[in-house]
């Protein structure tokens, strides 16, 4: 990783409101913005209606699409044409300088016509003893904006994905300011067949939430992951195979399991694949009601999602066994998650951002991918041995606890732990602030 001398200080954080994904990574990094605030590129103080109207149609749009993947046959077909515009290609053959897509173009487009100018004008106010502060965006199009614009400090962006499309780079990548923070050497070489500057692209890895990490030393994760990785051999043969090589990294092992696993189960930012979460409590019924595996199924922000799982809990009378994870803002949601990860034995979820938190030592466990950016991110998962693809939800009950008893959990949670990039918000801080 490239070293850059600075003073420390503080940064503005920008992000955008679609999807979970680029909001999660914003609140990951909250600790270096101004008073702890993440600016939203469609939702800030004196935002131009018509602004706002773009991106209010482009998150409409983006959440109807991705729900149509698990819908009709015609809907398949209509998200299928849809990711053709932001499509991910093959790695190999290895291809330079590829023109930009229709999606980019569109992009500026809009940027050209002004859309954004009031945005980066707004951030230029952010002011301090004369100098401008350095900028971090989730997001592309906003750093498009912020270069496009004459954004008067440093302009950062953070890849939340283990591959990056084309759409991520702007329309002259080699003439481009923009500095990006990339999670995996995958993205760091994509970014350079681009046409993207090698001494603007840095390799931080991803940005875990330091509530989760601890500090430097990884404190609270070592103490997290030896509770679940013993709780997730339950006849401790792995365990004792493996005894010298934990001792050595945690120092001090836990001696008394769980009974039990713990299973969270999470719905994306637009709602897709709730049903799921139904399907695992409906097929696990009896476990939960012995007590052999606890499940908390995640809505989020999604009322509606929330709503749906407790009408089904309600059903099968186990409104009282099975928690649901909501909160109204993304703030309050992403603290109360964070809060839940840490007795977490086992993540169910789409190969999202969340794939990164396999570094935490928690096992994944991969939901069909939606997009071209999951489908890389669940080949990540795979190759690196951090995750392993879901079987038939209906039969969870059976399959799981296979698993378990035969140590594939375990495995997958050591290796996350051992493998996983697990300093990068400390990489973005001294890369970005100094310290």
């Amino acid at each position: 990783m490239v070293k850059r001398e600075n003073k420390k200080k503080k940064c503005l954080i920008l992000s955008v409101k679609m999807g979970y994904g680029h909001q999660r990574t914003a609140f990951c990094l909250r600790h270096l913005a101004v008073g702890e605030k993440i600016i939203n590129a469609d939702d800030y103080p004196g935002i131009p209606f018509v602004e706002k109207k773009i991106w209010d149609i482009t998150r409409s749009f983006y959440e109807k699409i991705s729900r149509l993947k698990d819908g009709s046959f015609l809907g398949k077909i209509v998200f299928s044409l849809f990711d053709k515009f932001q499509k991910i290609p093959d790695f190999y053959p290895k291809k330079r300088f590829l023109s930009p897509g229709f999606q980019l173009k569109q992009n500026f487009f809009l940027i050209k016509k002004g859309w954004g100018k009031r945005l980066i004008s707004f951030l230029n106010s952010f002011e301090v003893s004369g100098t401008f502060l350095p900028l971090i965006t989730t997001f592309f199009t906003p750093a498009f904006m912020a270069e496009f614009f004459g954004y008067k400090g440093e302009i950062f962006c953070v890849i939340c994905d283990s591959d990056v499309s084309r759409s991520w780079v702007g329309l002259n990548p080699s003439e481009s300011k923009i500095k990006y923070l990339v999670p995996t050497e995958r993205v760091k070489e994509r970014l350079t067949l681009y046409g993207v500057k090698k001494e603007n692209i840095f390799l931080t890895g991803y940005p875990l939430p330091k509530e989760l990490v601890g500090d430097e030393k990884l404190n609270v994760l070592k103490r997290d992951f030896s509770f679940r990785v013993l709780n997730l051999d339950p006849s401790g043969k792995y365990f004792n195979i493996y005894r010298s090589l934990l001792k050595n990294y945690l120092k001090k092992l836990p001696k008394r399991r769980r009974s039990f696993l713990t299973l969270m189960f999470c719905v994306g930012g637009a709602g897709a694949q709730k049903e799921k979460g139904i399907e695992i409590v409906d097929s696990l019924k009896k476990e939960i009601k012995k007590k052999r595996v606890r499940i908390i199924l995640v809505a989020g922000t999604r009322r509606e999602v929330k709503e749906y799982f407790q009408k089904h809990l309600k059903r099968v009378h186990l409104e009282n066994e099975v928690e649901v994870l909501f909160e109204e803002d993304f703030q309050h949601y992403f603290q109360k998650f964070n809060q839940y990860l840490r007795k977490v034995d086992l993540l169910w979820t789409k190969p999202s951002e969340l794939s990164f938190y396999s570094a935490l030592g928690i096992p994944i466990i991969i939901s069909p991918p939606i997009g071209s950016q999951e489908e890389k991110n669940r080949e990540w998962l795979l190759k690196s041995g951090f995750g392993i693809d879901e079987e038939d939800p209906k039969y969870v009950s059976q399959w799981l606890f296979d698993w378990w008893k035969e140590g594939i959990f375990f495995k997958k949670a050591l290796q996350g732990f051992l493998e996983g990039e697990k300093m990068g918000s400390f990489n973005i801080q001294k890369i970005v602030c100094g310290g």
